[in-house]
């Protein structure tokens, strides 16, 4: 399981603790986590509740970033990469689903980059946001607006699976199933 999230705690202490709770969860359903390996934050939360409960985590961090987002020290395992694309990569080629909980600019960077991928079809995995304290509910309108203005098709919008419970995201996830990916316009269709 990939677990996007921000560095920071932000404004609610909702966001800290369901970040717990969840890594929580997955080290007891012996899901290993990767992440983006730092020990503050969201991302802390996360690898304090995966480890609470004896689990695996990997985290995975730029060289230019592990002085500035403290590297976890008691991970499962720490991979450092060169660059922030190089990260994804590393982090999206270990992993068989992805959650973003919240976070900043990276993490919907992060997210998006790996929304783009699934449709463009680089990979069938599910995708899910974990909407803490209705965090993604500002997001998850936006996504309506790109998919009623047709920007997003209603395929690719219904790839992003969205819950406020962890444990009924995962079962979301569990069940789903990549659609079958519409065709791209040809040049003589333009």
């Amino acid at each position: 399981m990939l677990v996007f999230c921000g560095s920071k705690e932000g404004g609610k202490k909702e966001y800290k603790e369901q970040a717990f709770l969840f890594g929580q969860y997955l080290a007891e359903n012996e899901i290993k986590v990767i992440y983006g390996g730092a020990m503050i934050g969201v991302m802390g939360a996360v690898a304090d509740g995966v480890l609470s409960k004896g689990g695996q985590i990997t985290g995975v961090i730029p060289d230019f970033l592990s002085v500035k987002e403290i590297i976890h020290e008691n991970l499962t395992e720490t991979i450092i990469v060169k660059s922030m694309h190089e990260r994804k990569l590393t982090m999206s080629d270990m992993c068989d689903a992805i959650v973003a909980l919240p976070g900043g600019f990276g993490t919907m960077d992060e997210l998006f980059e790996i929304l783009t991928w699934a449709q463009l079809g680089l990979h069938q995995k599910p995708v899910g946001i974990l909407n803490t304290a209705g965090y993604f509910d500002g997001l998850i309108s936006f996504i309506n607006s790109m998919r009623e203005n047709e920007f997003v098709s209603p395929v690719h919008q219904h790839m992003l699976q969205s819950e406020s419970d962890f444990k009924k995201l995962m079962r979301m996830l569990n069940h789903y199933i990549a659609p079958p990916l519409p065709q791209w316009l040809h040049r003589d269709e333009v």
